[in-house]
């Protein structure tokens, strides 16, 4: 069983940064490949990072590519999520997601087995 935690969610202007850490409980955490989904008021949930066991193998959906960066530190149990430039449409919750590493990049939320809580990103305009 893994848990996980989210924090660093809050309210930033357009053009802020922030970054988001998720603490996971598990010593299965190392195997497992990462995410992080985000879902806004009215909109479904959609993807926006992955990153392999390794840190070796990372993707990021169009709407992030070269203002976010996905991490991971396994001695610590956490991956992050560095959000720069960040703009009005990124406001949502962010979750976030693992699973066990099968080699691939996995885009849909019903890939992943564990869920985090959310935390809240607002982006002032």
């Amino acid at each position: 069983q893994v848990q996980l935690v989210e924090s660093g969610g809050g309210l930033v202007q357009a053009g802020g940064s922030l970054k988001l850490s998720c603490a996971a409980s598990g010593r299965t955490f190392r195997s497992y490949a990462l995410g992080w989904f985000r879902q806004a008021p009215g909109k479904e949930r959609e993807f926006v990072a992955h990153i392999g066991w390794s840190g070796g193998t990372i993707y990021y959906a169009d709407s992030g590519k070269g203002r976010f960066t996905i991490s991971r530190d396994n001695a610590k149990n956490t991956v992050y999520l560095q959000m720069n430039s960040l703009k009005p449409e990124d406001t949502a919750i962010y979750y976030c997601v693992g699973r066990p590493d099968g080699g691939r990049i996995y885009f849909r939320g019903v890939e992943y087995d564990y869920w985090g809580q959310g935390t809240q990103v607002t982006v002032s305009s």
